[in-house]
């Protein structure tokens, strides 16, 4: 690669190729694998060490288990708006990943604590790092490649699989230890927490020796490398968090509140520059604007992945596997594995279509996706009514393949949705446009652990509650399915040509 090929934040280096691409990339991928593990290494077991933690594994702590962690989810996408501006604004990139890895990697092992209010804080301090590193991390895998670089799709392909990757090994490995370290009575959640912890803190230390691989990519120059603007984000990221944990305190019925008077604001801001810019800048801010509305919709039920799923899977799934208990934690890694496998598939599937020019617009991919939603829903509602045994459980396979169909759906939706709104946003505002994307899909998780704790009931969930909660999830995807393709002619034309 010549030194005098530039990306969007200027020169790049001459790297070392490694199976064709920039060396500084498998870096990259080993660090945002370990970080993915930290992540997805919790997320199954949240809920369930609430209840057992602070209910005494009374079925009643479930509501507040599911609001918690829907909570949670919503301000770890919130905190991804601001991460971007620190590392472009005040310290750099390379500064924002290591600020953020420590700062994760702190609330980890503070969760491992026994105590409610530190264990909120604890997941506080989970979501101001995360805000720092995960938005940052990606964007500097662009930074390696020319602007007109053929290479930079597979780039983050392969980026994309160290996601998947870190996804998939991170609930199989908790999950068999929290299992073998148990006491009898619960698994050993405490130990999974301690395991991410030092999972976050491997890939703290695989960037910070590896980040010479980079040659100054993301690294601050001029006012970014003042030492006083490190010390201030610290300091200013010390005193966020307890603003975070009052969020969490607060509940999701206001943090709802908070989201949605935040993405109000937001809307206003993108629809006033988009008349500013014109016509076809304001249709086109509109039509985004009405994809962020079903994007909302998605993830307010995709998102019960790691909620009342979880829940559905300990108490009302059979998960006897041959001679072996399928656990819980293993179906975490379910949705890995299917986005790895029918990835290349949707998107051959896709080319395919465009050759014959039938290729299905962008609010019509995004519609399959919702309808796909839908239909795991709607095995979930067959299940609990067709294939309930004696003992009031349903078979393995269908939550299995639950995940898989959803799966499916979130290839139809997500990976278009930041590229969407690159295109549709006003010139001047992509950032804050990408903003809006985040924050939509933080509402929705915010949603999702408000519906997850109605399905759930007053005294925790039962084949009665788990049903009537997905029969309503059944209804109101395919409703809005149907009605974001009906509605697709309109939105295409705002869209003024963007495909």
């Amino acid at each position: 690669m010549s030194g005098a090929a530039t990306s969007a934040k200027g020169p790049i280096p001459e790297f070392k190729q490694i199976m064709g691409h920039p060396a500084p990339l498998w870096m990259l991928f080993m660090t945002e694998f370990w970080e993915r593990f930290a992540f997805y290494g919790i997320r199954w077991a949240l809920v369930l060490y609430i209840v057992a933690q602070f209910y005494g594994g009374n079925a009643v702590g479930q509501a507040d288990a599911n609001l918690t962690y829907g909570s949670y989810l919503a301000l770890v996408y919130a905190g991804a708006v601001f991460g971007g501006f620190i590392a472009d604004r005040v310290i750099g990139y390379q500064r924002s990943i290591l600020v953020g890895a420590i700062f994760m990697a702190a609330g980890l092992f503070m969760i491992t604590l026994p105590n409610q209010d530190i264990f909120k804080l604890g997941l506080a301090t989970i979501i101001v790092g995360n805000g720092m590193f995960k938005p940052n991390i990606s964007a500097m895998v662009g930074q390696l490649y020319a602007l007109n670089d053929t290479r930079r799709d597979s780039g983050f392909t392969i980026f994309y699989m160290g996601i998947n990757a870190g996804a998939f090994f991170a609930p199989i490995i908790t999950g068999e230890l929290a299992e073998r370290l148990s006491d009898g009575a619960f698994p050993a959640y405490k130990a999974v927490f301690f395991a991410s912890g030092v999972g976050m803190l491997i890939a703290l230390v695989w960037f910070y020796i590896g980040r010479k691989q980079l040659k100054g990519i993301g690294a601050p120059v001029g006012e970014l490398a003042s030492p006083k603007r490190l010390i201030g984000v610290i300091v200013g990221s010390l005193v966020v968090i307890p603003g975070v944990y009052l969020l969490l305190q607060a509940g999701a019925a206001n943090l709802q509140i908070v989201l949605s008077i935040l993405f109000i604001i937001l809307a206003l801001m993108l629809i006033v520059e988009g008349v500013r810019e014109g016509k076809v800048s304001r249709d086109k801010t509109i039509a985004m604007m009405i994809i962020f509305f079903f994007n909302i919709l998605f993830w307010c039920f995709f998102e019960q992945a790691g909620s009342s799923f979880t829940f559905l899977a300990d108490q009302i799934v059979n998960r006897n596997f041959g001679e072996k208990i399928f656990p819980v934690a293993w179906f975490q890694s379910v949705n890995s594995v299917a986005i790895i496998v029918f990835a290349p598939i949707i998107a051959a599937i896709w080319v395919a279509m465009g050759k014959r020019n039938v290729n299905p617009s962008i609010p019509r991919k995004f519609g399959l996706g919702i309808i796909f939603n839908g239909l795991a829903f709607g095995l979930l509602m067959y299940a609990l009514t067709q294939l309930i045994d004696d003992q009031g459980k349903i078979p393995f396979w269908t939550l299995f393949m639950v995940y898989v169909i959803q799966s499916i759906g979130e290839l139809c939706l997500s990976p278009i949705g930041l590229s969407m709104v690159t295109k549709l946003a006003p010139t001047r505002l992509v950032g804050l446009g990408m903003g809006g994307w985040f924050l939509s899909t933080g509402i929705g998780n915010n949603l999702s652990g408000i519906f997850a704790s109605h399905v759930s009931g007053e005294s925790g969930m039962s084949v009665a509650s788990a049903l009537d909660g997905y029969t309503f999830g059944f209804w109101i995807l395919l409703g809005g399915g149907v009605l974001l393709f009906l509605l697709a002619p309109l939105i295409q034309k705002l869209m003024h040509g963007v495909k």
